[in-house]
């Protein structure tokens, strides 16, 4: 996601697996009994009563329910609550990466294993959104098809996200509680991100297009921020290639005491390593480079902390215990991005001041703000699914107030192509957890 501002360009597309595997049947407690074993073969003694002999009847091995799920399946599409499917909340754990080098003692120590203990609700939270993501996601990726407009695209996936997160968004507070992390974005072509349908739009996806896929799901404020992108035409498999490579190298390079430049230089090293071909062309892919990744806190998406995309001068160091985006984007164009198109983002300012306002339905939407996203970012269509109508008066001068900040679409030059793949990642104390990772990406 991407919710900073850098360069006079809103950097946001951040405002700011599946069922654990069935253990092997030697554990399940089946009972492999051959015929002797269930068959009494011994018959008694003819003692001269003719008693006639009697064979026990087989018994069907009864089979144990697989560790950490419930009976419970998915519907398709998906709207059966994920805490029902893992009812004792044990929730699919992430890919979890050992620490190297002079951290590796951290995979052994007691110290950092017992620090690691007490953020039991925390880890719950997040891996619980993030099943939630990933049963979405997968979900999308099936279903999504040319022809289809990116209203009936955005609203499917948010559909699904409220379903599984146990939260429809529309009763007073309940959006604080878990929900959407961060509006649908479809970005398409050329542009990179902060793009969401408002009310009316008709844009229909085609074969043609390169399509960013980026939300957020989260419970109690813990955002797992993902994103991948989608194309219908072979013609694009490099771009994608080179974005999904520079998020796993992103993802690799990570880690506590590590600087964000080094992150930076690894990423754009494999990034720019490929190129592409299109109408006859071969095109080198380049990073984004006013695009970042991003730490993420508990109800902000976008931290103090910036992961740049390309080699720098920024010698901030990951810490313990944070929780960042690692997210890359690739372009065709010129590796750039400005402002362009509607805005749809918003999000709140963390810790603004009380600063007086003269419209009264500038006064009437921030309390609908306060009270369902807090310092979430929202979207229009959000405030039109609450019921708010004649609103973008009230919310301009919000942000013309400072109170709100709107992040635009977030775009290269027209005819260049663009794509995004991002993961949630853990610093946790003993072990780093990819939280988003799942069989699809």
């Amino acid at each position: 996601m991407y919710l900073r501002r850098e360069l006079n360009v809103s950097l946001a597309c951040h405002l700011e697996p599946s069922s654990l595997p069935s253990p092997p049947e030697s554990q399940r407690g089946v009972q492999d009994l051959s015929d002797d074993d269930n068959v009494d073969n011994a018959a008694p003694e003819d003692l001269g009563n003719n008693a006639s002999t009697k064979k026990k009847k087989k018994r069907k091995p009864k089979k144990k329910k697989s560790a950490g799920s419930g009976t419970t399946k998915q519907s398709n599409p998906p709207r059966v609550p994920v805490s029902l499917i893992f009812p004792n909340n044990q929730y699919p754990a992430g890919e979890e990466v050992e620490y190297r080098n002079e951290n590796s003692f951290r995979t052994t120590s007691e110290e950092k294993r017992h620090l690691d203990r007490m953020n039991n609700d925390f880890l719950e939270e997040y891996r619980h959104g993030a099943e939630v993501h990933r049963q979405v996601r997968q979900w999308a990726q099936k279903n999504i098809k040319p022809g289809q407009s990116l209203t009936e695209i955005a609203e499917g996936i948010e559909d699904g996200v409220r379903a599984l997160t146990g939260h429809q968004g529309l009763e007073e507070g309940d959006n604080i509680k878990g929900g959407m992390g961060f509006p649908t974005g479809l970005s398409l072509n050329h542009c990179a991100a902060h793009y969401t349908p408002n009310a009316g739009n008709k844009i229909v996806l085609h074969k043609e297009d390169v399509m960013k896929v980026d939300f957020g799901v989260h419970l109690n404020g813990r955002i797992v921020d993902s994103a991948f992108t989608m194309i219908f035409d072979p013609v694009y498999d490099n771009l994608l290639a080179a974005v999904k490579d520079a998020t796993d190298t992103g993802v690799k390079e990570a880690g506590i005491d590590v600087r964000m430049s080094d992150i930076g230089a690894a990423i754009q090293e494999a990034m720019e390593s490929y190129e592409v071909a299109i109408a006859g062309q071969s095109l080198p892919v380049k990073c984004i480079r006013n695009l970042n990744g991003h730490s993420i806190v508990q109800y902000s998406i976008h931290g103090s902390k910036s992961v740049p995309i390309v080699r720098g001068g920024d010698q901030t160091k990951m810490e313990e215990g944070e929780t960042f985006a690692i997210e890359t984007f690739g372009s065709t164009g010129k590796g750039y991005v400005r402002d362009d198109m509607e805005t749809s983002h918003y999000a709140k300012k963390a810790d603004v001041a009380n600063v007086p306002l003269r419209v009264s339905s500038a006064r009437t939407l921030l309390n609908s703000i306060n009270k369902n996203f807090g310092t979430l970012p929202f979207c229009r269509r959000y405030l039109d699914r609450l019921g708010h109508e004649k609103y973008l008066l009230g919310l301009n001068n919000l942000v013309s107030s400072g109170i709100v900040e709107a992040y635009p679409p977030l775009c290269d030059v027209k005819g260049s192509y663009t794509a995004q793949f991002e993961h949630t990642i853990l610093l946790r104390p003993n072990v780093k957890e990819v939280i988003s990772r799942g069989d699809d990406y």
